[in-house]
């Protein structure tokens, strides 16, 4: 496992680089590989540390965002509560530790200007080189099909001619189901593809035709690695179903 860390990846979310990569490579990265056992595919489609690039993955499990910069091989920055950064004592320490080290960057979500902010955020990461990690689903898929993508991953690419790195996880619910705190050994599977050819589409399309048009090539993308059943509906309409006929 290669251990040099991007100097413009270490400087995104205010962290120690020593710290950061003995929590990566020493605490987390042999927990991880003994646990998840993994399948890496397609890591050559990952641009190297320094290079921006913006992976965009189906979501399966709060274990994902630790998963996907492990398997890349560089640091990926995806957005997080800020709770997970405000504990205290030495758990409160560690976690922040923990979450830093995979470049995890805290984010008010219930602030109004959070959505705007958090699109702030990840121009800020690719225009010094970094990766960002983002879900076009929105949220993790509870039943295990793969959701209608929300646009924010075009308007990203568009923001910042960064590449759409399309990434597939398999077996991820099964390491970390919901309201499992501590992983499970479970076989999974990373699987990296080519950058999203948007040029076509930007000759074919304008303005919310084309953001429309990127999703969907984005998680047509993701759909032909993961196998996963499409619903052509939004995660959080799906999810709000469920929890209402769980609570029926």
């Amino acid at each position: 496992m290669n251990s040099d860390l991007d100097p413009v990846d270490q400087h995104i979310g205010d962290s120690n680089v020593v710290l950061d990569a003995f929590m990566r490579w020493v605490v987390i990265g042999p927990a991880f590989y003994a646990l998840a056992r993994p399948t890496i595919k397609g890591r050559e489609h990952v641009p190297p540390a320094g290079s921006p690039a913006i992976i965009a993955s189906n979501h399966l499990s709060f274990s994902d965002s630790m998963v996907i910069p492990l398997a890349s091989g560089r640091r990926v920055s995806f957005l997080g509560k800020a709770e997970y950064f405000q504990g205290t004592g030495v758990k409160g320490a560690f976690m922040r530790s923990w979450f830093r080290s995979f470049g995890t960057i805290p984010v008010e979500r219930s602030d109004a200007r959070a959505a705007a902010e958090s699109l702030h955020i990840a121009e800020r990461v690719l225009a010094e080189g970094g990766a960002f990690g983002i879900y076009p689903e929105g949220t993790r898929s509870r039943d295990g099909r793969l959701h209608r993508g929300r646009t924010g991953v075009a308007r990203l690419a568009l923001s910042t001619g960064a590449p759409i790195i399309p990434c597939a996880l398999t077996g991820t619910a099964k390491l970390q189901p919901p309201d499992v705190t501590i992983p499970r050994p479970a076989k999974i599977t990373v699987e990296f593809g080519p950058a999203i050819d948007i040029a076509p589409l930007q000759e074919q399309f304008r303005k919310a035709a084309l953001l429309r048009a990127i999703t969907d090539a984005v998680t047509d993308a993701i759909g032909a690695m993961s196998g996963q059943e499409r619903s052509g509906r939004y995660a959080s309409d799906v999810n709000a179903e469920l929890d209402g006929a769980g609570g029926a």
